[in-house]
């Protein structure tokens, strides 16, 4: 009898257990036992179409993470749709990821103009719209846009850092600036303009804006250059800012050129209008170029090419796309961790604004993610760089753009 009363005795409590265990778990839509569903939207075609490389190296690291064992034993399905760049098949692309797959969040969805169409829509679904692949200063809004976070540091902190270069080596510049003529676009011309300070007015002496469904940009061109800048900002998207350096090229024009980070690529810009075109173009960026050679025996780039080696063999290495689609993919699979078997949307937001000096993937030395409720930029910092015979070479000192 008595054996029997401790056998019952066991079987509630440890009825009781798996009842409490159960409890612990804190699911949200798209989580299972056994997958954790999230929704991303690319420019796989359209005048960004380059920019498809970012979510396709994050679906690659996912399945590398799922092949391991997944995140707690949970598989990551990554849903990624083509949205052209277009904000309105963003947005279609973007409610039928929430509203029919019930994804648990968006992760990494690419541009600016794209993710500026439905961040209102996913604040008010309170879905996450998480380390979004754009560098624009909206991102970090915590008060007024509280389910959306950027990755990158700011578009803004860029055009400052740019702007006081320019105060520096050429106090008496005549400046140009070549910008897209939407949010991301705009940032930068903020941000230069408050660099510049009081002196703006004086050294700008032309501005001219585009449209991404432009087929040529050449005339802009033309006009920057009769304004007689010696200073040239080319603040545009890979496509178009490739057209701008070989359009200046032809134009035997040699400004001073800076040129938006998110157009920086060797392999998708500078190799293809020719190195001998880019020669002392400069740029910024925050994180190890891994066409540079000092990086070659790197522990994070050993790691970064294993992967490389068995998930995306035929990758163009020299794309530095890739790291915009590792980096954050890393930084998720950290946040997933910290969430346990708490995968509601809610906690996703309180882990993602929780981090503390985090060491990334491939970032420089000395730059580290951290946020909290009030601080959505998980990367504040900057790192100028020179292009030089075949690759950047960086110079001076990490920049904050304040």
């Amino acid at each position: 009898m008595a054996v029997r009363t401790g056998i019952f005795a066991a079987g509630i409590l440890l009825a009781l257990g798996l009842q409490a265990s159960a409890a612990d778990k804190k699911y949200g839509p798209g989580v299972t036992d056994s997958e954790i569903k999230i929704g991303n939207t690319a420019a796989y075609s359209g005048p960004a179409s380059g920019f498809g490389l970012i979510a396709k190296t994050g679906e690659a690291y996912f399945r590398k993470i799922n092949e391991e064992g997944g995140i707690n034993g949970r598989k990551i399905v990554f849903l990624s749709y083509d949205d052209a760049y277009s904000p309105p098949k963003t947005v279609e692309q973007t409610r039928k990821l929430v509203e029919s797959d019930e994804v648990l969040f968006m992760f990494n969805a690419v541009g600016t103009p794209t993710n500026s169409a439905v961040q209102k829509y996913l604040n008010a679904k309170k879905v996450p719209q998480l380390f979004v692949s754009s560098a624009a200063q909206k991102w970090n809004d915590p008060k007024n846009f509280p389910w959306s976070m950027g990755f990158a540091p700011s578009l803004e902190t860029e055009g400052r850092a740019y702007a006081k270069y320019v105060l520096a080596e050429k106090p008496n510049a005549k400046i140009a600036i070549f910008y897209q003529n939407d949010d991301f676009g705009k940032d930068y011309l903020k941000g230069i303009k408050a660099g510049l300070g009081d002196k703006a007015a004086a050294m700008i002496v032309a501005e001219e804006s585009f449209d991404v469904t432009e087929p040529t940009i050449d005339s802009h061109i033309v006009k920057l250059k009769a304004a007689g800048a010696d200073v040239f900002f080319n603040m545009a998207t890979p496509k178009f800012a490739a057209q701008a350096i070989k359009k200046i090229n032809e134009l035997n024009w040699k400004p001073l050129q800076l040129l938006s980070f998110a157009s920086a690529s060797i392999g998708s810009v500078i190799k293809p209008v020719g190195f001998e075109n880019a020669q002392g173009i400069v740029s910024a960026t925050y994180f190890k170029d891994p066409n540079d050679a000092r990086w070659k025996e790197d522990a994070d780039f050993r790691a970064l090419n294993a992967f490389l080696d068995k998930y995306m063999p035929d990758a163009n290495r020299a794309d530095t796309l890739i790291i915009n689609g590792y980096n954050p993919a890393l930084l998720l699979v950290q946040v997933l961790k910290q969430c346990g078997d708490d995968l509601t949307r809610e906690n996703v937001m309180r882990q993602a604004a929780s981090l503390r000096d985090v060491e990334v993937g491939t970032l420089l030395p000395g730059i580290k993610v951290s946020t909290s409720p009030t601080d959505y930029a998980p990367i504040k910092q900057w790192q100028l760089m020179r292009f030089e015979g075949s690759n950047w070479q960086l110079f001076g000192s990490l920049a904050g753009g304040d």
